[in-house]
């Protein structure tokens, strides 16, 4: 999922606040963009296992222009981080499709490098549909 970022230089300072408007809490501090980038993946990814642990979900990402509104002065960036390891243990399920979509959605996986398998790519559908 792609989270917008705010990076905002801090006046007066070599360094850059980042924060992520969709996870309130979730921020650091860095010297460069590059290693903001670095350090608020790091920052998410205790966030969301902390959201885990207590078993809370995890928030949809917004748009950056949904942001744009109330957060002014920043550089705005994407993240895209896998929320799947977040979301609790994997369950098997049976599911019917028509043979057609089967192939098509393999046919899609075996040329990518974001879906590995038919179950992960069924999976970020239905994130992505949820999410809308």
């Amino acid at each position: 999922m792609k989270y917008p970022i705010a990076l905002k230089k801090i006046i007066g300072s070599e360094h850059y606040k980042v924060s992520v408007p969709d996870l309130p809490g979730c921020e650091c501090h860095a010297t460069t963009i590059d290693q903001a980038l670095i350090d608020i993946e790091k920052s998410m990814a205790s966030h969301f296992s902390i959201l885990a642990e207590y078993g809370e979900s995890i928030p949809h990402a917004s748009t950056i222009e949904k942001h744009q509104e109330s957060i002014n002065q920043v550089i705005w960036c994407l993240v895209d981080i896998d929320i799947t390891p977040y979301l609790g243990k994997s369950h098997k399920i049976n599911v019917t499709l028509p043979e057609l979509l089967i192939k098509q959605i393999d046919d899609r996986v075996s040329k990518s490098e974001a879906h590995k398998t038919r179950s992960g790519f069924i999976a970020s559908a239905c994130l992505q549909a949820l999410n809308n």
